[in-house]
Formats: structure tokens, C-alpha cells, sequence
């Protein structure tokens, strides 16, 4: 430890002994308000714990209303497309006898009166 480097104890102790530092003899009263403090940090840290998990539960259950109701939108999107299928092959198998659409009378188009242009003045 010859090698121009302080003791270990000499170093603890200047750190302590650093300006701003410097032990102070304490009081009752000082220590009290040391309690306090320190209790009233504790039940906020507590405080701030228990809001923490209480927000963190919501978003859970919430999660799982979401997923939930995913689950319903996807089982009636699954229904709705069957329904989709299945009358777009009664469509096409109504299109190939429905004597409306063989009938070549129906193609010719028929002047009907505009509805805007009746309500207009003359």
C-alpha cells in the first residue's frame, strides 16, 4: 500500500467528511421527523404499488372482454360468410330459369320520369 495510494479507512473518511456531508449530532426531534418521513414514503410507495396492480388487473380484464367478443365477431363473420355462399348459389341457380331475366322484352329499356325534375319548377 506504499504506492502513493490512501488506506481504504482514509477514503471512507473523507467522503464523509466531504463539505455538506458533515455529521451532525441528531436530535429526538430530528430522528422523529427521520421516522416520519420514512413512514409516509413507505404507505405512498405502498399506495403507488396498489394503484399499479389495480390498473394492471383493469387492462386484464378488459383484455379478456376484448378477446371474448373477438371470439363472437369471428364465429358470426364464419355464419355470415355460409349465408353469403349459400345464397349466392341459390342466386345463380334462380339466374339460369328465371323466365324475368330469359325474357329478351325485359333488356329494352323503358323511358321513366326523372323524380328530381317533377319537383322542379317550370
Amino acid at each position: 500500500m506504499s504506492q502513493g495510494l490512501p488506506a481504504a479507512g482514509s477514503v471512507l473518511q473523507r467522503s464523509v467528511a466531504a463539505p455538506g456531508n458533515q455529521p451532525q449530532p441528531q436530535s429526538p426531534d430530528d430522528d422523529d421527523r427521520k421516522v416520519r418521513r420514512r413512514e409516509k414514503n413507505r404507505v405512498a410507495a405502498q399506495r403507488s404499488r396498489k394503484k399499479q396492480t389495480q390498473k394492471a388487473d383493469k387492462l386484464h380484464e378488459e383484455y379478456e372482454c376484448l378477446e371474448q367478443e373477438n371470439t363472437v365477431l369471428r364465429r358470426e363473420i364464419g355464419k355470415l360468410t355460409e349465408e353469403l355462399k349459400h345464397l349466392s348459389e341459390a342466386l345463380k341457380e334462380h339466374e339460369k330459369m328465371c323466365p324475368l331475366l330469359l325474357c329478351p322484352m325485359n333488356f329494352v329499356p323503358v323511358p321513366r320520369p326523372d323524380p328530381v325534375a317533377s319537383c322542379l319548377p317550370r
